[in-house]
């Protein structure tokens, strides 16, 4: 239940997006390494530049959660403007909270691209061992 909320939390757009890239990560690198296992490549240098292609799709998921980031934070920042306009009184853990959520998508971000580094070192490391039998 915790992670359900820390998806609705993190904003459900960008996890949402966030999730869909990691599900394309994952099933690229899986096709990949069942493709070359199945059989040996004629151009194993192919093969390998297209798992490296696992890895940008990681790199887009942490630009991503970076961006969903910088626009939340953008939205913290509009939302304390208005208050203080208002003649509100501004709560520091109000402040520590919002900085708190529009860390949450940056974090599943960092996360899908670590994941998709240890895939690609693993389907490199499978391809290799086939290739080399």
């Amino acid at each position: 239940m915790m992670l359900k909320d820390k998806f609705y939390e993190g904003g459900p757009i960008f996890m949402g997006f966030l999730t869909i890239i990691l599900i394309i990560t994952v099933a690229w690198y899986v096709y990949h390494v069942v493709v070359v296992y199945r059989s040996k490549p004629a151009n194993p240098e192919k093969s390998f530049r297209k798992l490296a292609y696992g890895k940008t799709l990681g790199l887009f998921a942490m630009i991503t959660g970076l961006l969903g980031q910088l626009m939340g934070l953008t939205g913290v920042f509009d939302a304390l403007e208005s208050a203080f306009a208002a003649g509100k009184e501004i709560q520091p853990v109000l402040i520590y909270g919002g900085i708190k959520v529009t860390m949450i998508v940056t974090i599943y971000g960092i996360l899908i691209y670590l994941l998709s580094i240890l895939l690609w070192f693993f389907a490199t490391s499978v391809i290799e061992k086939r290739l080399n039998a």
